[in-house]
């Protein structure tokens, strides 16, 4: 095929420059592969009709041999010619050219399959596909125990051992008797410097990307779609709550660097509170946990009723009755993460609304000590109105400061929408210092007024520090807790000063019949909602 080919090729390109071929289109390329195809075959017709009128004939005792001599020379000539078209190719046809026509190839020879590709990125453009983590976890507990290399990881905001498969490693799931077979690939790419950033530090560009390859027959398209996809959210959601490590958020010191990331740093949460161990009255413990679960039920009720799905608290009382306690023990009940708001770091309203949007769902959003944190731009306003003229100009104001309107706004304003599951707890030591607009209901569902101990409290901590739930002189206590003004922290610190119960209940008794300074008059404890 060799010597037919050649001749007809080499006078055809004999008379065609090469630079001729840089100048040619798309279709101008394409016209001209398919004449040198036409003249090769053209060449090969002609060859063989010349082999056919001098071909000798043969006896059948050499009919084997010669067989396999035409097999061998058939071969060579295909492999030759192909090598020789690859060769002009390579020389003359533009890139375009080829890869159209290796684009069109490769979809002819995935058009005989029967089977069908998905592809699971890990990240959609900027943001991270959701649907790859839920793909991630959901691969975790079907990795099967043959699989020759397992991926382990130990996350440094977790403190459990997470699996995954390693990258090329393949497994088969079944699904309602259909056969997936899943695929982890990975591509690593040249790094990049970002444009723009600190030349002294670049910041670069991810240089691997990962994504899952999910095979399937292709009849089974519309259940894997349907079906199957939503079978991993649902998995992968439940998986994700059991795995997870309740987070403490805090402000990141450097979030006005201008570099790319969040702006919140996360430890984990391992405050130990829980309903069980609060030192509070039993009645108004069974209330919050009633009104979280009937919160938590509530979603297509706040749908329809048109408000988003948010719940204010605020808790009252004097410094060392357990707010912060309480605020541990929700997030431990509903098992949500902890955002601790501190409002004297935040420069203005702008980077409020931002600080809002990027908390995540099921999330408990905190405001401490709000009647001390900070002074509003709207009560500075009227200060300096009730200043002598021109006096106010000498006061130093930070031109950037927040005011408070905006964070009413933040609370149920447009922008307290931008999430799910979100629950605002303020705190504050005195509630009369507190704006009447703050309080208004939609703001502040449920007021929880944090008292001093009572009764029920102690039997709580007593249980819990010394273990015990009767003794004699539980009830000289708990007749004294009666008539005197005492703090869970300070009766939980008396509980520890000694390690024997009598000794140590001695002196509670004896810390309780001192004369305390006179107090006013403090509200029974309880929860009221607005």
């Amino acid at each position: 095929m060799l010597a037919t080919t050649t001749p007809f090729l080499d006078r055809t390109l004999r008379h065609i420059k090469p630079q001729t071929f840089a100048s040619f289109s798309l279709s101008k390329s394409s016209k001209l592969l398919h004449h040198l195809l036409h003249f090769a075959t053209v060449g090969k017709k002609q060859q063989q009709q010349m082999d056919t009128a001098r071909k000798p004939t043969f006896n059948a005792n050499n009919n084997q041999c010669l067989s396999a001599k035409l097999i061998f020379s058939a071969a060579a000539s295909v492999a030759t010619t192909a090598m020789l078209i690859r060769s002009v190719a390579k020389d003359f046809v533009p890139l375009e050219l080829r890869d159209y026509i290796f684009f069109k190839i490769k979809n002819l020879i995935l058009s005989f399959r029967s089977e069908i590709t998905l592809v699971i990125e890990e990240f959609d453009g900027l943001n991270e596909n959701l649907l790859y983590k839920a793909a991630e976890l959901y691969l975790e507990p079907t990795i099967p125990p043959d699989t020759k290399r397992i991926k382990l990881a130990l996350p440094k905001r977790q403190g459990k051992i997470s699996f995954s498969l390693e990258s090329n490693e393949e497994i088969v799931d079944n699904f309602n008797g259909v056969q997936v077979k899943w695929r982890l690939v990975s591509k690593n790419f040249p790094p990049k410097n970002i444009p723009g950033s600190d030349p002294y530090n670049p910041l670069l560009l991810t240089t691997e990307a990962r994504f899952f390859e999910l095979s399937f027959h292709k009849k089974h398209k519309e259940t894997i779609l349907n079906n199957y996809m939503q079978h991993i959210l649902e998995i992968s959601k439940d998986l994700e709550e059991k795995k997870k490590t309740l987070k403490l958020f805090t402000l990141k010191p450097d979030r006005y660097s201008g570099r790319i990331g969040d702006m919140w740093q996360a430890l984990n949460l391992d405050h130990p509170a829980t309903f069980q161990t609060l030192a509070m009255d039993s009645d108004l413990k069974r209330k919050i946990m009633l009104d979280l679960d009937r919160f938590m039920k509530r979603k297509e009720y706040y749908k329809r009723v048109g408000k988003a799905w948010k719940r204010g608290y605020l808790l009252f009382g004097p410094p060392g009755t357990g707010k912060s306690s309480l605020i541990a023990a929700m997030a431990n009940y509903l098992n949500f993460d902890v955002y601790d708001l501190e409002l004297t770091e935040i420069k203005g309203d702008s980077e409020l609304r931002k600080l809002l949007i990027s908390t995540g769902n099921k999330s408990i959003i905190v405001v401490e000590d709000i009647d001390c944190s900070l002074e509003f731009q709207d009560r500075l306003a009227q200060t300096r109105a009730m200043m002598p003229q021109g006096l106010h100009r000498h006061m130093q104001v930070p031109q950037q400061q927040m005011t408070l309107s905006g964070l009413l706004n933040f609370i149920d304003g447009l922008w307290s929408s931008c999430g799910d599951e979100r629950i605002i707890v303020f705190t504050t030591n005195h509630k009369d210092r507190l704006d009447p607009a703050l309080l208004r209901p939609g703001r502040i569902d449920v007021q929880i007024h944090m008292s001093y101990i009572t009764p029920c409290g102690f039997k709580m901590l007593a249980s819990n520090y010394l273990g015990i739930t009767e003794h004699p002189q539980l009830l000289e206590i708990e007749e004294l807790l009666k008539t005197t003004k005492v703090t869970p922290a300070e009766v939980g610190e008396l509980l520890m000063k000694d390690e024997g119960t009598e000794k140590v209940l001695q002196g509670l008794i004896q810390f309780l019949q001192t004369p305390l300074s006179d107090a006013a008059a403090e509200p029974q404890p309880g929860m009221s909602q607005q």
